[in-house]
């Protein structure tokens, strides 16, 4: 007799306006059919939670398509194999993959790969060696061009990707200022990431702050945030400067179009660049990325810190907010 496996899961009741709350999710207990050939079971350990998930729930045109109503809400886990009839991967095997806000999952292995804790935690494998790390890494030196000696302002500095790309610049020679909310946060930036400078976006007038911290400009700005903050570091570019956007968190739960920056002359004075990415487009070289940082971790030139919210999958749509609110430092991960 075949035993079946029942889950929980959060799926998509309706798509939110402005921030999402109880009415958006609806949480659902499912019963998995047994194995096909091919296929493997897992248990998801964690869940990662990131600013782009916000995104995903809108109906429009982007880089992945919206979350349907009614699916299981699209997220990046570590599981564990609990039951394989796919001759890749073993019960027991650590794996991280698309697996969804779930506690049980199926999958035909594609796009799922295997994970060394003996290198690092789960968590960290969401964060520094994951998804925000991949896209620190190619951001900031692809995309960015990073130079030594060169001066790099980075907004939300205190978050999963901030955090990894200030790291980045120093261990690359330079120099680096960090733009957060809140003084812990600050502190957290200067004192244990070793960036060279904080600025408090809560307290302090960002535009006078940068050209303070930087009075020759700014070589490259890393934003994560938009809004007033990438003005007042597109009013503050060196010659030759290059923008990178990562995200606009600011911007991803407004109910009305945001307008773009005013201070976009800039990049005709400064003959500078503003360019978008998406850290997809580098997949194929996963691998160089998770082999550099993970050699930094060990050398303690970069540090991973994660914000780890234990619970169930039922406090999934409250623990992504956190996102929102300003409530979390570093990676932000759901332990189930």
């Amino acid at each position: 007799m075949v035993t079946m496996t029942k889950t929980q899961q959060v799926r998509l009741a309706q798509r939110p306006s402005g921030l999402p709350d109880a009415d958006t999710w609806t949480v659902t207990t499912e019963e998995l059919p047994a194995l096909s050939a091919g296929q493997i079971l897992v248990r998801v350990d964690f869940i990662s939670l990131d600013p782009a998930m916000r995104g995903w729930l809108n109906d429009v045109r982007s880089y992945v398509p919206p979350v349907g109503l009614g699916d299981v809400m699209r997220a990046l886990d570590i599981a564990t194999v609990v039951e394989s009839a796919h001759p890749d991967f073993a019960v027991g095997d650590t794996v991280s993959g698309t697996f969804g806000v779930t506690e049980y999952a199926i999958s035909d292995g594609k796009g799922v790969g295997r994970v060394d804790l003996s290198v690092a935690p789960g968590p960290t494998w969401l964060g520094a060696l994951g998804m925000p790390g991949m896209t620190a890494y190619f951001g900031l030196l692809e995309v960015g061009k990073l130079a030594p000696g060169e001066t790099v302002v980075v907004s939300a500095a205190a978050g999963a990707v901030g955090g990894v790309v200030g790291q980045i610049a120093k261990a690359k020679g330079a120099n680096v200022i960090g733009i957060a909310g809140g003084p812990e946060k600050c502190r957290l930036l200067t004192e244990e990431l070793g960036f060279d400078a904080a600025i408090d976006y809560r307290g302090d007038d960002v535009l006078r702050r940068i050209r303070e911290l930087a009075p020759k400009g700014i070589d490259i700005y890393f934003d994560n945030v938009g809004g007033e903050i990438l003005d007042a570091a597109l009013a503050n570019l060196r010659r030759g400067a290059r923008v990178v956007l990562c995200g606009a968190i600011s911007a991803y739960n407004d109910e009305k179009l945001q307008l773009g920056p005013s201070r976009y002359m800039s990049l005709l004075v400064f003959r500078a660049t503003m360019t978008g990415f998406v850290v997809f487009d580098y997949a194929d070289r996963y691998g160089e990325a998770v082999a550099q940082i993970g050699q930094w971790l060990a050398e303690g030139t970069l540090k991973s810190r994660e914000h780890v919210v234990d619970g169930g999958v039922a406090q999934f749509g409250e623990t992504l907010n956190l996102l929102f609110t300003g409530g979390n430092t570093g990676k932000l991960v759901l332990a189930l």
